[in-house]
């Protein structure tokens, strides 16, 4: 029983991860409208939400789970300060930048109705640096992380967002190009 907190806080944040993971991705699918064959936005952006919504949650399971771990003694300023924790600090570090941008991004998701679009847009952005950060946090934190096949799955999810990114990125950039662009690019 004294070792249930420290398993409890690791199994939540390789979920935690994970299901942020399938959000980015579910996120993605939406905003460049690559997904399977009749699956529909609404589904997929309900998804996308829920998904957001279950990370955010065991990311709180995760947190407490660690302050109620008796192994690394963790108080408010190591939750909440980056490199106030004696314990990997700057891994530690990441995990709190990644909290910080979870709770921009979910807030002003849930606040969306109330916010300018354009604001709301800007800070949801965030959830490809909050991937970032929290792979980083999770790869020199995460004690599982080590395994060659948890490597192999962060290393292909990470290649997956990458290229959702590159897509819409890529969208983007078409977007915006002048007609005169787009009929060289058409000439191509």
């Amino acid at each position: 029983m004294s070792q249930l907190w420290w398993y409890v806080a690791r199994a939540s944040g390789i979920i935690a991860w994970a299901l942020l993971t399938a959000s980015v991705l579910w996120g993605l699918m939406l905003s460049t409208k690559v997904r399977p064959p009749r699956v529909r936005p609404a589904w997929t952006l309900d998804l996308h939400r829920f998904l957001g919504g279950v990370a955010t949650i065991f990311t709180g399971l995760h947190l407490t789970s660690i302050f109620l771990d008796s192994y690394v003694h963790f108080g408010p300023a190591d939750f909440l300060v980056p490199f106030a924790s004696s314990w990997k600090p700057a891994a530690v570090a990441f995990g709190v930048l990644a909290l910080y941008l979870l709770i921009a991004v979910e807030a002003t998701s849930l606040a969306k109705r109330r916010l300018p679009h354009r604001v709301w847009r800007r800070v949801h952005f965030l959830s490809m640096p909050l991937f970032a950060v929290a792979t980083l946090h999770f790869v020199t934190a995460g004690t599982d992380a080590h395994g060659m096949l948890v490597l192999s799955g962060v290393l292909g999810a990470t290649l997956l967002v990458i290229a959702m990114i590159a897509i819409r990125v890529r969208q983007a950039v078409a977007a915006t190009a002048t007609p005169a662009r787009k009929l060289v690019a058409a000439s191509r």
